[in-house]
């Protein structure tokens, strides 16, 4: 389980997008797997793909863990 200080790191994100290894530690998981749900597309969430890098949403990484994502 994430501690709280993981997750008020994430709530005060304001980037819309970030790296597979910043994704990783919010989800909790090793940047590998982040690679595999993109590669097999069959992940909770799927990345972007911004010049041949993946790019993670922060809203969806925070529909994952459980954060309340505002609709605008």
């Amino acid at each position: 389980m994430q501690n709280q200080e993981h997750l008020g790191t994430l709530v005060n994100e304001r980037r819309a997008v970030l790296d597979t290894n910043e994704a990783a530690f919010h989800l909790g998981r090793k940047p590998q797997t982040l690679r595999k749900w993109a590669s097999r597309e069959d992940g909770p969430i799927r990345p972007l793909r911004i010049h041949g890098r993946l790019a993670w949403r922060v809203d969806d990484i925070k529909r994952v863990v459980g954060l309340h994502v505002e609709i605008k």
